[in-house]
């Protein structure tokens, strides 16, 4: 008997019925992901055979060329290979940007010999890079949609480049500090990584892009100690800046091979093309103009912070993600008092940390059972499933977050009494609960967002590293302090404890998402565009003040 559909079960259809035709994989490629022929469907206008609406032609006396009229053009319709291409630049470039995150922790303790200062003072220079990182991110996100990924991308490489020299010439502690800070205000990060992902897929078809995204930001922060743990033993301190510099330089080398993918810019280009071919049509942009002033200037830099504050699926899968990965930074730091127990030098505490990658590459393919049954069910109904669906398998992974660190804290007891593979494995169920939650919360907002993607998952970014930022000044010094001596299963008991508290939320969000997403006013307005227009892209380029215009500028509800 069919059962009526419920967000909670994504397996099912709008009929409830399990059973949906298996589709024939195209190409080897797993379904969801474009096959690179992306059209609008056929009750949408036809401009781009010619044709223009009396609306069009009327607004401001020019004809306006919307993204709909030119879908051809745009990123959706790249082929699969240009656009698997672009991803793979952009998770080197991911890599890159957590890689200069958690780099500097492996040489703590060389930076304090040299400069004659506590490690726990050297640890500022960690802690000011990830606050400074997470504030970068909403700083360059609303850019990126303002003037594109790709000239926003390369000015963020080159600062960051840039500031990576003066830290490796160092005179003192003071000019590492102030040099940190400006890279991690350099950093763009993977807010405008994820908007790319958003340029190329529509919200349908963008899961296995977001994972592979996601996986490269995790992927980062594990090779960072790896290759740290050598460094710090063969090398002086200035290399840990020049690494960080040789890998920043290579990648924006091959980023600068990359087309751009922002749509509105992309319709500005083809509309200049069709006037070279006596067609006058303007885009949206051209025709509102892209008026630099103090007004606009604070209202674009403004636009992640506002959603943030103002946009309930921000705030509070943000918040969720922010508290969970500070968690997990506290416990990162237990990896060298824990395993020094067993006799690991600096090398091998660093290699220590590949067990988490194991448990990063086991989330990674966890979801693609749950992608393929998504797309199956969206081509019989497309509004079979209800947002929330992005967030089932999280409800599964993520009790993996309090195991795992419970399980860890009781295996860290050293020898003779456990082995150390016991807390490598329970710190792999940790990465599998970190991935996940980071996957599921990103899906959901870039689903949501669409065009303005990177701003909302700029307050995503902020939650994250600010959180984890102040999680590097208390976190050795929680483990080296709490309990009698010798004892550091009682830090990671305690954080086992938070992770209950921070996992409710995600139960509360999964089944009360419909109210939550009712409030969140912005992604209404984007999901009413798409629908009301009958076509799949969001709106990035009218010719009339938009809907986000009228939100971010406060001058009423939208």
């Amino acid at each position: 008997m069919s059962q009526p559909h419920t967000p909670f079960d994504p397996f099912f259809g709008a009929d409830g019925v399990d059973g949906v035709e298996k589709e024939k994989e195209k190409d080897g490629v797993p379904d969801g992901v474009s096959d690179g022929v992306g059209r609008p469907s056929d009750s949408q206008p036809t401009a781009c055979h010619g044709e223009f609406t009396k609306e069009q032609q009327d607004k401001f006396g020019k004809r306006e060329l919307q993204e709909t009229d030119c879908y051809d053009k745009l990123g959706f319709t790249f082929p699969k290979w240009k656009k698997w291409g672009i991803l793979s630049v952009i998770f080197i470039v991911q890599v890159s940007m957590n890689f200069n995150a958690g780099f500097y922790a492996s040489g703590v303790s060389l930076f304090a010999g040299h400069f004659g200062i506590s490690e726990q003072a050297a640890r500022v220079g960690q802690m000011d890079f990830l606050i400074a990182y997470g504030f970068g991110s909403e700083f360059w996100a609303p850019w990126s949609e303002e003037f594109g990924r790709w000239p926003i991308m390369q000015l963020s490489l080159l600062l960051v480049n840039i500031w990576q020299i003066p830290c490796a010439l160092a005179p003192n502690f003071g000019t590492i500090v102030v040099c940190r800070i400006l890279g991690g205000l350099s950093s763009a990060g993977g807010s405008v990584t994820l908007g790319m992902v958003a340029d190329m897929w529509e919200a349908d078809e963008q899961q296995y892009a977001v994972a592979f995204i996601v996986f490269s930001s995790v992927a980062g922060s594990v090779i960072a100690p790896v290759v740290g743990g050598f460094t710090t033993t063969f090398l002086n301190w200035h290399w840990n800046f020049w690494l960080q510099l040789i890998l920043g330089g290579f990648v924006q080398v091959v980023h600068f091979f990359v087309p751009e993918t922002r749509c509105s810019i992309l319709v500005t280009r083809e509309a200049k093309r069709r006037r070279k071919m006596g067609d006058e049509v303007y885009s949206g942009d051209e025709i509102k103009g892209k008026q630099i002033t103090v007004k606009h200037l604070l209202m674009v830099w403004s636009r992640p912070f506002i959603m943030f504050v103002r946009e309930p699926i921000v705030l509070c899968l943000s918040m969720l993600s922010g508290f969970s990965d500070s968690l997990i930074f506290t416990f990162l730091q237990s990896f060298t008092p824990v395993f020094k127990q067993w006799g690991f030098t600096t090398i091998t505490i660093g290699l220590s940390f590949l067990p988490l990658m194991v448990g990063y590459i086991i989330a990674y393919f966890s979801f693609f059972p749950f992608f393929h049954r998504h797309c199956r069910v969206r081509e019989r109904d497309p509004d079979a499933l209800q947002p929330e669906a992005r967030l089932y398998w999280l409800l599964w992974t993520a009790p993996l977050l309090v195991i795992g660190l419970f399980g860890f804290a009781w295996t860290s007891l050293g020898p003779p009494h456990v082995h150390w593979i016991a807390p490598m494995i329970f710190a792999s169920l940790i990465a599998i609960a970190n991935y996940s939650i980071y996957m599921a919360t990103i899906d959901y907002m870039v689903a949501s967002y669409g065009p303005y993607a990177a701003s909302a998952t700029g307050g995503n970014a902020l939650a994250r590293d600010f959180l984890a930022g102040i999680a590097a000044m208390y976190s050795t010094p929680m483990y080296e302090n709490m309990g009698h001596s010798n004892s550091l299963e009682w830090a990671s008991t305690l954080l086992g404890f938070l992770a209950i508290f921070f996992i409710i939320p995600i139960y509360v969000f999964y089944w009360n998402g419909p109210k939550i997403r009712d409030k969140s006013k912005f992604a209404q307005v984007l999901a009413s565009d798409r629908k009301k227009a009958q076509r799949k892209v969001s709106q990035c380029g009218s010719g009339e003040p938009g809907p986000e215009e009228h939100y971010f500028s406060g001058s009423g509800a939208v």
